[in-house]
């Protein structure tokens, strides 16, 4: 019955197989009793691919590129076994249990995450072809789902919904994800009931992950070694020019601290390498990891270090959870100054859109910009920020509305050509 109401949905090239009682009537059209063309198959296993293991490689996955265009990373079978047991065990999920997976199949998170539990741990999934936040919760009520998947901004696309009585009909437990912001999680959790938040922290090509196992706001894992040998005292960023690594360690050991050449001499294979994950995070007194900004988007505007994410996270919550975007634009002599991109909707006449003076300690936005088309999110409900550094604060690279925050009248004036190169020319005062 279920493959029936979605059975047109499915595509000419979708085979279709019953076993069992075979009632033609009772079948979707073009179905294939699938008994006797068992009996009448070799019983004799098929033969093995030679050569193939855990470590052969299983297939390309993309990284959600929030900086530029995604870009083809490696996964190995036993990549996959560590990611889907990881989600499954880690967060006590059941066979009995069903999944929404209405993430994009060609990232980790909707393939590896979503998927792979059914394939390697027996769960039903539940794919929805795109996301919609309108439909979200009368899906997860329609198929009685008690896991749910986010990412990014999903969460928060959820909250900006009106509420409806869905959500009161739903049976999820466990919300399962990474990118779920402290300023909306107890929100989150409290409006739509759910008793667990599994958020967790890592990347497709990354050989380490983090997991909030203990329901931590805000946090994402805990920083504390299972090896009761080590004891982690803290983090440090490691710089580019930085080449020593742990390497070629001896036996009883962890590691060892060692010199990556960067040309290996010939006979020798490296196979070890650092990688910057870009990523800013902090460490509370109790070990738990938090994560603060990529780092490619924090800016310094005036001796001050800006969180991008923080700015975000304040002016969307002022704004009805509106999507928002801040990033630094370079104005000559002046460092990076604060611009929020935020999308407008309805009438809202465009200078009160944001707020002239945020909540303290944030900074001023500077140059914000007000645009009538979405933020260009990534497949994850990333917010892409590159296309918008690249326009700056320069009328003539966007559609969008601009607006500069002038300092004397206290208030947004529109951006306009003869007032950017008064701003270029250092005669407008920020």
């Amino acid at each position: 019955a279920a493959v029936s109401e979605v059975s047109a949905r499915l595509g000419k090239n979708m085979a279709k197989f019953c076993s069992g009682d075979f009632l033609p009537a009772e079948v979707p059209p073009d179905t294939k009793h699938l008994d006797p063309l068992l009996s009448s198959s070799s019983t004799s296993a098929p033969p093995q691919s030679p050569g193939k293991g855990l470590d052969d490689r299983l297939f390309y996955i993309y990284t959600s590129g929030t900086t530029g265009m995604p870009k083809a990373a490696i996964v190995v079978h036993s990549r996959y076994f560590r990611m889907a047991a990881f989600g499954y065990y880690g967060y006590r999920m059941r066979p009995e249990d069903v999944l929404y997976d209405c993430l994009p199949l060609y990232h980790a998170a909707g393939n590896i995450m979503g998927v792979g539990q059914c394939l390697l741990h027996g769960l039903t999934v539940v794919i929805r072809k795109k996301f919609s936040a309108s439909r979200f919760w009368d899906d997860c009520a329609k198929h009685r789902c008690t896991v749910i998947q986010y990412i990014g901004e999903l969460c928060r696309f959820l909250l900006a919904q009106p509420r409806r009585e869905a959500e009161a009909r739903h049976c999820v437990r466990l919300a399962l994800g990474n990118g779920l912001r402290a300023s909306i999680w107890q929100e989150f959790r409290s409006r739509f009931r759910i008793r667990q938040i599994g958020e967790f922290y890592g990347a497709t090509e990354c050989n380490c992950s983090l997991a909030n196992l203990d329901g931590k706001v805000g946090g994402k894992g805990w920083a504390v070694s299972s090896c009761p040998s080590v004891l982690l005292l803290g983090l440090h960023h490691l710089p580019a020019s930085l080449r020593s690594i742990l390497q070629c360690p001896p036996p009883g050991t962890l590691g060892a601290v060692g010199e990556l050449p960067l040309v290996p001499s010939p006979g020798q294979e490296v196979s070890l390498a650092p990688v910057p994950a870009g990523d800013v995070l902090v460490m509370d007194d109790l070990g738990y990891l938090y994560f603060r900004d990529r780092g490619g988007d924090s800016f310094r505007w005036r001796g001050e270090n800006i969180s991008s994410c923080e700015v975000e996270a304040a002016l969307s919550r002022i704004l009805c959870q509106a999507d928002v975007a801040v990033y630094g634009v370079e104005v000559p002599g002046e460092g990076r100054a604060g611009t929020p991109r935020v999308t407008q909707s309805g009438s809202t006449p465009a200078p009160k859109v944001l707020p002239p003076l945020p909540p303290k300690p944030y900074p001023c936005p500077t140059t914000p910009g007000c645009s009538s088309q979405p933020l260009c999110p990534t497949g994850t409900f990333k917010i892409q920020k590159f296309r918008l550094q690249r326009e700056g604060f320069d009328p003539r690279q966007t559609s969008d509305r601009l607006f500069f925050l002038d300092a004397r009248q206290g208030r947004y004036l529109p951006l306009e050509g003869a007032l950017y190169q008064r701003i270029r020319a250092g005669e407008a005062a920020l």
